[in-house]
């Protein structure tokens, strides 16, 4: 089985890990702010997974040894919502934050923008639920403050200010 094709306009994803890695990052995490009609794709992950249990997010996890951004995207939206087909990214956007992970790492987040490809979400046994917001209805959820930012930098990218 071959890997979906990654069409990422503007985005030099190579470059983008060599820089983390150049910056002293040990864990590399891809991310998708996946839109329709301007409400994201928001997930539940279970209340008994040993990470984050019940908070919302984003479609995202880590890149695997050896495994480009890519890949890596292709490989967790296929395992988390059941995406099947081309990954059409939004040209110029990512958003990046750094974190501690639990055993201490410093880990990289890297999320992209894409437009639903208006397949039915089938969720992982990580996630418990899912719903669509509009960026405004964040503070009505419990993502956390960099999932909120990454999505509202991704509106405002959507409809930047005159």
């Amino acid at each position: 089985m071959s890997a979906p094709t990654v069409n990422a306009p503007d985005l030099d994803l190579p470059r983008l890990a060599a820089r983390a890695v150049r910056d002293g990052i040990g864990k590399l995490v891809v991310g998708a702010v996946v839109h329709d009609q301007g409400k994201v794709l928001i997930l539940r992950r279970s209340p008994t997974d040993p990470f984050l249990p019940g908070i919302e997010e984003l479609p995202s996890g880590g890149v695997d040894d050896g495994e480009s951004l890519a890949d890596a995207l292709a490989r967790e939206l296929a395992e988390e919502i059941g995406w099947d087909g081309p990954l059409d990214l939004d040209a110029g956007f990512v958003a990046t934050f750094d974190y501690l992970t639990g055993s201490g790492r410093r880990a990289r987040q890297f999320t992209f923008g894409l437009p639903s490809n208006a397949s039915a979400v089938v969720l992982s046994d990580e996630h418990v639920g899912f719903r669509w917001l509009e960026p405004v209805e964040l503070d009505g959820s419990d993502v956390t403050p960099e999932t909120a930012g990454t999505v509202r930098a991704w509106a405002a990218s959507r409809h930047p200010l005159p």
